[in-house]
């Protein structure tokens, strides 16, 4: 059905993409289902860590991570999933298949075809947990950050509407933009961080097809329980580390204890004080521990 999402006034187009590359150090590359937005750090370095982000925030939220990797000699490979940031918004059906599908396109088309080191947030967790069960050969190192799929997430009475056909386009049209950005602000433990993040976060909502997208995420499940896929990587043997913030109200850190006892071997590290994006408000000390990870 054709909804009239009022806040979307802005297209991505070619002009647009050659605006936001000019400059940047970012890129844009075509893939069977539409452009990816990405950038590649340190191209010649051979150890390579590719970051995939979570449910609505593009790749800004690694930001942290991806200039310390840079710093240290890694060539850091991040990308927006499609429907987010100044990716496509294809008319798909945005499950788990849908996303693991663009990080192998993107990977092939980068000609990517070493082992690699994975990283994923929240979304991104059953993500590359999927692309781990799928590719293993490709994976060399596998890192989870407060990752979803442990259960189903707690969802508020409108997400859970927004799943209803016809209501859900309304409620995303009328209120999906403010419950978005409130749910931005219950990923931090450090308040103080919110405003500047909610700065950065918002452009995105202005291109049409991001509220389409986000309600095509959530009716396809892609935050399902995803113990299944994690039991799978777990048989891998890959080395797996797993970051968790002990006040996370996203993906709550009760579902640690669920995906450890699927991920033998997996490494947990706690971060006390902290929220559903460690890495990005705890960097000091998550950083430490990640490059350990990587050279150990």
């Amino acid at each position: 059905m054709p909804f009239p999402y009022i806040h979307e006034k802005k297209i991505i187009n070619d002009a647009l993409r050659q605006s936001v590359s000019q400059g940047s150090g970012r890129d844009f590359i075509s893939l069977p289902s539409g452009y990816t937005h990405y950038e590649i750090s340190n191209k010649d370095a051979a150890e390579i860590v590719v970051l995939v982000h979570g449910f609505t925030v593009p790749m800004f939220i690694w930001e942290p991570t991806f200039r310390f990797l840079t710093e240290q000699g890694y060539r850091v490979l991040r990308y927006e999933l499609f429907g987010r940031g100044y990716s496509d918004r294809p008319k798909a059906k945005y499950d788990l298949n849908f996303f693991t599908t663009q990080l192998c396109d993107l990977l092939d088309a980068l000609k990517i075809s070493e082992p690699i080191n994975l990283f994923g947030l929240s979304m991104g967790g059953p993500i590359t947990a999927t692309f781990t069960a799928r590719y293993p050969e490709r994976i060399k190192k596998l890192a989870l950050f407060d990752p979803a799929g442990g259960a189903e997430i707690p969802r508020s009475t409108i997400l859970k509407l927004m799943e209803i056909p016809l209501l859900g386009e309304l409620l995303m049209g009328l209120f999906g933009r403010k419950t978005l950005i409130k749910g931005i602000a219950a990923d931090f433990h450090n308040e103080a961080l919110i405003e500047h993040f909610t700065k950065l976060y918002m452009p995105q909502l202005d291109y049409k097809g991001f509220e389409r997208a986000i309600l095509m995420t959530i009716r396809n499940n892609a935050l399902r329980n995803s113990l299944p896929t994690y039991r799978k990587v777990g048989e891998t043997g890959i080395p797996t580390l797993l970051v968790w913030g002990r006040d996370d109200q996203t993906v709550p850190y009760a579902q640690s204890e669920q995906v450890v006892e699927s991920l033998p071997g997996v490494r947990l590290h706690t971060i006390e004080n902290s929220g559903h994006i460690p890495h990005y408000e705890d960097a000091d000390q998550i950083n430490p521990l990640i490059l350990n990870f990587l050279k150990n």
